[in-house]
Order: structure tokens, then C-alpha cells, then sequence
């Protein structure tokens, strides 16, 4: 079974007791959340695709950890110039594991 869900304006495919690593969510490390906006279904039966949600679907998911990514380097230099600047971000993720995909 698996389920398509929107979080953080992106989409993830997920299946029970896969990991993903998606944009910061504001809980702590072991608690539960629960995502309403579930776009599609399928299993053994076929696929359920929302219009634009399924209805009464949902996925739950446990917190493993607040994270970051790897750093990502922004170099701007501008030629015969001699001006040039290094910058690094880091983007704070949230690692979850899905716990389960409840259907309607």
C-alpha cells in the first residue's frame, strides 16, 4: 500500500514504515503528526485519486529527528570585477517514519 501526500508545498510518495526527510515541521523528536492532505491511494485494489484530497484519508508518521542538509554553497562572482561572495545554507528538515495510511 502506499499514498501520495503534500507537505511543505512539495509531494512525497510514502509506504508504512518508510523514512523520508521533508520541510521543517514544528513537533518534537517522538511525537505523533498526521497529514490530511492525501492526493492518492493505491494498494492491491487499484488507485484512489482525490479530487483534489481523498476523503477521510490520512497518514500518521513519528518524528525521528530534527535535521539538516548537507551544506549547499552559493558562489556569485562577477568578472574583471574583483568582487566575488561565498555563502553556505543548510536547510533544517524533519525525518519521519509512516506509521500507517488509513483509507476512508
Amino acid at each position: 500500500m502506499f499514498a501520495v501526500i503534500r507537505t511543505g508545498g512539495k509531494q512525497y510518495r510514502v509506504a508504512p514504515q518508510a523514512t523520508l526527510k521533508v520541510e521543517k515541521l514544528e513537533a518534537e523528536a517522538g511525537s505523533t503528526v498526521t497529514f490530511t492532505d492525501v492526493l492518492a491511494i493505491g494498494g492491491e485494489t487499484g488507485v484512489t485519486i482525490g479530487a483534489p484530497l481523498v476523503a477521510g484519508a490520512s497518514v500518521t508518521a513519528t518524528v525521528i529527528a530534527q535535521d539538516r542538509l548537507a551544506k549547499v554553497i552559493i558562489f556569485k562572482k562577477r568578472r574583471r570585477q574583483n568582487s566575488r561572495r561565498k555563502n553556505g545554507h543548510r536547510q533544517p528538515v524533519t525525518v519521519l517514519r509512516i506509521d500507517a495510511i488509513n483509507a476512508a
